[in-house]
């Protein structure tokens, strides 16, 4: 089976799983920032603006994902399916939750012991932190893949302006 069909078959199971997890990711951000708005109970700033910088990248990731996954099916020769936007889209995407799951890392000391913290909501953030990572590797893994079919799309003569798959 040529790489084509591997990815023809592939990117809509893995942009899939992304609008999956970042939604999971959404709901978790989400709750986490509705928390620190009522309570004020956060550790630290930084863990309020990184919590609130992970929902901004889950809302982009989800919208937008949804957004190319549906321009696949329906319309895959509109530019707006090409190789060249989709990889805008991807290089912002994997440059937000590189961002994203750095930050909370970098807050959250590389995951917490929830036995022994001062964090208020540790399983909270121990699962954000790791959707965060989930959603990177997704995103990478995508990127690569999206890179070496607008290679084999530029090498057919289509450019970057053409068709994921022609």
């Amino acid at each position: 089976m040529a790489f084509r069909d591997h990815m023809h078959r592939g990117y809509p199971i893995v942009l899939g799983l992304i609008i999956v997890f970042s939604i999971i990711q959404l709901a978790i951000s989400a709750w986490l920032t509705s928390r620190f708005n009522a309570r004020h109970d956060y550790f630290s700033v930084a863990e309020r603006d990184r919590t609130r910088f992970i929902l901004f990248a889950s809302i982009w990731t989800t919208v937008l994902s949804s957004c190319y996954l549906l321009f696949f099916f329906a319309m895959p020769n509109n530019p707006l399916s090409s190789v060249l936007s989709l990889m805008v889209f991807l290089i912002l995407t994997w440059i937000f939750w590189t961002a994203g799951a750095a930050s909370i890392t970098a807050t959250l000391g590389g995951g917490l012991n929830c036995n022994q913290t001062i964090f208020v909501y540790c399983g909270q953030l121990n699962a954000m932190e790791a959707f965060a990572w989930i959603l990177w590797i997704l995103t990478t893994l995508l990127l690569i893949a999206v890179a070496i079919r607008g290679i084999l799309a530029a090498r057919r003569g289509d450019g970057f302006r053409g068709p994921l798959f022609a």
